[in-house]
């Protein structure tokens, strides 16, 4: 089954790719998730459209992504946040806060898809947050969730 990627997948490619996978992987996983589009020739034409929004955000090269790596282990990342009498947050802190939080810091702008957190933010606290930059490169900078007042 010939399909074209709209999200990246973890040992099958990136979003725009158009790759061969089997029919039950597609049918079943892929396409119901969203993580794929099926293959035609109307379709394909998507892949540009695809392909060119993922190189606006996409970092450059491994000098790159080590330059904006310096950036943000830099950074001093501060989040308000609502939250109880013992810290516990009403809700949880999500990837695009974030990516909000180190924008206003002064940062570049991050993927969303991209950070690795350590489990769910759920209390006020200092966090270490990771950015995948590059498959080589990996950023590591402290996000510290503190009480809204």
């Amino acid at each position: 089954m010939k399909i074209i990627l709209t999200q990246e997948v973890s040992g099958l490619g990136t979003p725009g790719d158009i790759v061969e996978v089997k029919g039950g992987y597609g049918r079943n996983y892929l396409l119901p998730q969203g993580f794929a589009i099926p293959w035609s020739k109307g379709a394909e034409k998507q892949v540009t459209v695809i392909q060119r929004a993922r190189s606006a955000r996409e970092i450059r090269d491994l000098g790159h992504a080590n330059e904006v790596k310096g950036q943000l282990e830099g950074l001093k990342v501060s989040l308000t946040a609502r939250a109880g009498d013992g810290g516990r947050l009403f809700g949880s802190v999500t990837a695009a806060e974030i990516v909000n939080a180190v924008k206003a810091a002064g940062g570049p702008t991050l993927d969303r898809r991209r950070l690795e957190l350590p489990g769910s933010i759920k209390s006020v606290g200092a966090y270490p947050v990771g950015v995948k930059l590059h498959p080589e490169v990996t950023a590591k900078f402290s996000l510290n969730v503190v009480r809204a007042k």
